[in-house]
């Protein structure tokens, strides 16, 4: 069976939320009527009530049309306070457990079509995205090996057929434009993400769309961003991905600024057969 995902990342109400976007965002979902609603992380840009609040508002809304998963992001996490609490996790997720729940990697199942399971790659300050780039001590992410053996268990459960879908916040491919990883140690989460049996990621953060292989096999669809911090002054989008049996899609719905609305844009097709030479198909 086909699935369709709307795949939403980087809203970061707040200062920095585009309103109008996000609001015409909210009267075209339920005209797009995807299976699942995904919300990568950054609902918030600094973690506050008012934001989170607003981001809450957004889910409540998108649940009508669909079920929603919503993980955390870097913007999420109340990561000032890792230095007092050297051995505990709990206050940094507080705000975002309050208006979100207590799961932090939530698992949605769209009977007879996929798996999506969340990984948490937001952590704040933390060891395994310790960096000597001062700017990037709470923004660079980690995925742990203890994350991804959670993450393959569930797939190994699950009814056979079903596309995995891993979401994560960070990118996992280097941004074209940023030319950063959103990962630290990603050689070895590529390596987690492939052995898991992981047939599409969906992740954000670098805050430029995109789709592409990872190891020739599985298929990454990075989320652009919804607030006014678009890279290279790029029209501000979301991706909708269609996973059936042979193939996945990821077309990209970008702001027309002139029209007050989303349009979608051009489509990377990808097969679902495994072979490492496959190259994404670009359909204007």
């Amino acid at each position: 069976m086909t699935v369709q995902i709307a795949h939403i990342g980087d809203m970061h109400f707040g200062g920095l939320a585009n309103v109008p976007v996000v609001e015409a965002l909210e009267r075209i979902l339920p005209d797009l009527r995807p299976d699942a609603v995904v919300i990568g992380g950054d609902c918030s840009q600094r973690a506050r009530h008012g934001e989170f609040q607003r981001g809450r508002a957004f889910a409540n809304l998108a649940v009508e049309t669909a079920p929603v998963l919503v993980i955390p992001g870097n913007h999420d996490v109340q990561w000032w306070w890792r230095p007092f609490i050297p051995f505990g996790k709990d206050r940094l997720y507080e705000k975002y457990r309050r208006y979100f729940g207590p799961e932090l990697t939530p698992t949605l199942t769209v009977p007879g079509s996929a798996v999506i399971a969340s990984a948490l790659t937001a952590h704040g300050v933390a060891w395994g995205s310790l960096t000597t780039r001062l700017r990037d001590i709470a923004v660079k992410g980690h995925l742990s090996k203890r994350e991804m053996q959670r993450v393959e268990s569930i797939f190994a459960q699950a009814e056979p057929g079903l596309a995995r879908v891993l979401v994560v916040h960070h990118n996992v491919l280097r941004g074209e434009m940023s030319q950063r990883m959103g990962l630290a140690r990603w050689r070895t989460a590529q390596r987690r993400i492939v052995a898991a049996g992981t047939d599409v990621v969906l992740c954000g953060h670098d805050h430029q769309e995109g789709a592409d292989l990872l190891d020739g096999k599985v298929v990454v669809s990075t989320a652009g961003t919804l607030s006014t911090r678009s890279r290279g002054e790029r029209p501000v989008s979301f991706n909708f991905v269609t996973i059936d049996p042979s193939a996945v899609q990821v077309t990209f719905f970008r702001w027309e600024a002139a029209k007050n609305r989303f349009q979608p844009s051009d489509t990377a097709a990808f097969a679902r057969k495994k072979a490492p030479s496959l190259e994404p198909q670009v359909a204007q």
